[in-house]
Order: C-alpha cells, then structure tokens, then sequence
C-alpha cells in the first residue's frame, strides 16, 4: 500500500456464521439460520431465498429481535466495529429505531389499529431524540413527503384501517427512516402489495438509499 493511501474502511455490518436455532420437539433444535456471511457498507445488498429460507429470521438476529427461545451465534456480528452478539440491553434499544431500522413485511400487522398514523411516527422519533410536539409534527410531515405520500398533512390525522396496503407501508416506512438510521432492514416489504404498487414502493425505498447513503438489506 502507498504511504499515502487511505486504509481501507471497515464494513459497516459484519455478518460472519451466523446461525439461529430454535428448539424442537426431541429435545433438540433445529438450526433456522445456517452459517450466512456477508459484509455490508453504504449500499444495497439482496438475500434471496424460497419461503422459510431463514431470510426474516437473518434479519432479527442482526436488529436483536430473535424470539427468547432462539439462539443465536456467530464467529462475528458487528455493527460499526460493536459486537452485536456482546452489547448490553441498552445498547441494543439505542440501536434499534435509532441506527438500524426494519421494515415488516405486511403494514396491517406492524401499525397500531387503534393510534394514528402521524402519533405512531411521532412516537418512534420521541424515543430517540429530545424534540418539542410541533417539531415533531413538522418532522413527520416530512418523512411522509420523503415517501411520496401525497396528502401527508391528512395522513397523519388517519388509522391504519383508513389508508390503503400501499399508503401503510409507506407509513411503516417513514416511521422506520424518521430517526435517520444507518442501515435499514426491509423484510419482504411489498409482498402483501400489488404490482404496482411494489414498483412505488421499491423506488421510494431505492431513492431514499441514494439520497441518505444507508445501506439497505432487502
């Protein structure tokens, strides 16, 4: 290397064996996630796999979110140089939300039936910074703009039931970027979608990469 080359930068996620397993009926368990490895910076990076492939169950490792009976293990799990597997709880709430954020697969089951859209957003901003009401309230128009939502001033009065599969998941969108996250998870985002609307969304979501220099696991 040139004495005047820059040293090559570390990933931002380091994924090395990683490996999820649940107990099963014999006593046993049964390995969901079967030592997957990769290395992600500011860029977008594609697991793809059929149906129970271990592709949700990769990302709620990472994000920490892997059901108490699991276990989860790996020769490394880094995010910006933290070991993931050996944080504190603390860290890892701090984290979630905040750096690392995930986008579930079907709106219907990730918003609350009973908040509106515009408080479910707000209250995700709220947990990660000190912010007054109308700061925030400017601050969830913005992100609904940010997601192409046309009408966002009348979005944010509405329920989850009041706003088509499309609009809620990019609400679910909005609320997972409003923290301005390093990286985002995004767990079969348009599968409960239609054509078209899959193509909205996965051009919202390619743009704000872009736009933002995140990295993105889809």
């Amino acid at each position: 290397m040139s004495p005047l080359a820059s040293p090559p930068r570390e990933p931002m996620l380091v994924v090395d064996d990683l490996r999820v397993s649940f107990p099963n009926r014999d006593g046993g368990r049964t390995e969901a996630v079967r030592g997957v490895s990769f290395t992600l910076g500011r860029e977008r990076l594609g697991i793809v796999g059929e149906s129970g492939s271990g592709k949700s169950q990769t990302g709620r490792a990472i994000l920490g979110l892997t059901a108490p009976e699991g276990r989860v293990t790996a020769k490394r799990l880094a995010f910006n140089n933290l070991d993931l597997l050996g944080c504190t709880p603390r860290q890892r709430r701090e984290l979630r939300g905040g750096r690392i954020a995930m986008v579930l697969q079907d709106p219907k089951f990730s918003l609350n039936p009973v908040m509106r859209i515009g408080d479910q957003i707000a209250e995700t901003l709220r947990a990660h910074t000190r912010i007054a009401a109308r700061e925030a309230r400017a601050s969830v128009i913005a992100a609904l703009e940010a997601v192409q939502i046309d009408d966002p001033e009348r979005m944010v009065g509405l329920y989850p039931h009041e706003v088509s599969g499309g609009m809620g998941q990019r609400a679910m969108i909005a609320m997972m970027l409003i923290a301005k996250p390093d990286l985002l998870i995004a767990d079969e985002p348009t599968s409960a979608l239609d054509v078209t609307v899959q193509l909205q969304v996965l051009a919202v979501l390619d743009a704000l990469v872009a736009q933002r220099g995140m990295g993105l696991i889809l």
